[in-house]
């Protein structure tokens, strides 16, 4: 099995014309994952090529939706405008929205975080500021490479995108089940929590690998959720054991001050609820590789 994304997917691209969009679509396409029709106001009833297949551009998430079937949406739109474009997915229904883009204000991230819960909290964010999340040989949502690991057994959850592919490469003989980077800015939709929850119910899910990054309490509460709520095999590994006291470290939601955040006292979160620290993502494969042969 899956989380949250899976064979029967079919996705919209909010930004489907634009450069990013463009070029993404198409490695979503070649990966698999049925993407029936992009979302641009300004484009609509246009058609876009992409190898054997020719997309429809709808106005609307809503129209999409009606036209497709659609429950996925990929979002590559702007910063200024990326605030209304989740709202308008959420409005719609859409089950899953997946906010590819960087740089979004963070009160623009608390205002469609807002609405989201006001409206019963029927779509589920990922991101803002992220790679998105693949199911191996199902469907790929985002920018992930598809080509990097297989189906397995393996679920991962990550803060960084780029240590999501090294350690999706580093466990490529296992294979996964569902790879997800939830994004490093300050407010997230989808956390550590809801991808570890949604793991342990997955038949499948044999490990969790949780990679987090310095700043925040986000994984110190992940690491009291599995203490108390998971039964499977967790390995972890905290980026920015180097990191200076006081200075933001890649992005907004990467930022220490005094020994609040620093990630030797989120390993040391992570080891008291029984989770395998590596203090390298080498090491951390490592660990998940001696887990998963033992």
């Amino acid at each position: 099995m899956s989380i949250f994304l899976d064979e029967n997917s079919r996705v919209i691209v909010a930004g489907m014309t634009g450069a990013e969009g463009t070029k993404h679509t198409r490695r979503m396409l070649q990966a698999g994952t049925n993407v029936v029709g992009g979302v641009n106001r300004r484009k609509a009833g246009q058609r876009v090529e992409f190898d054997d297949r020719t997309l429809p551009v709808f106005g609307t998430v809503a129209e999409a939706m009606d036209a497709t079937g659609a429950n996925v949406s990929v979002l590559f739109v702007p910063p200024p405008f990326a605030k209304d474009a989740v709202i308008e997915a959420v409005d719609a229904g859409i089950e899953l929205a997946v906010v590819i883009t960087e740089g979004i204000p963070v009160h623009d991230s608390a205002a469609f975080w807002a609405h989201a819960v006001a409206k019963g909290n029927k779509t589920r964010i990922i991101g803002p500021n992220c790679p998105g999340l693949i199911s191996p040989g199902k469907a790929n949502a985002g920018i992930i490479p598809a080509d990097i690991t297989k189906p397995g057994r393996v679920g991962l959850v990550s803060k960084s995108g780029t240590l999501t592919y090294q350690l999706m490469h580093e466990l490529r003989d296992f294979g996964f089940t569902t790879c997800i980077g939830i994004g490093g800015d300050p407010i997230i939709g989808t956390t550590h929590i809801d991808a570890i929850r949604a793991f342990e119910a997955d038949p499948e899910t044999e490990l969790i690998v949780m990679i987090g990054e310095i700043g925040g309490d986000a994984e110190e509460r992940a690491a009291d959720f599995v203490r108390d709520h998971v039964t499977k095999p967790v390995v972890g590994y905290v980026a920015g054991f180097t990191a200076p006291e006081g200075k933001t470290m890649g992005h907004a939601g990467a930022i220490v001050s005094g020994s609040s955040g620093t990630a030797a006292a989120k390993a040391k979160a992570w080891e008291l609820a029984g989770i395998r620290v590596g203090r390298t993502p080498s090491e951390t494969a490592e660990l998940a590789i001696e887990l998963l042969r033992g």
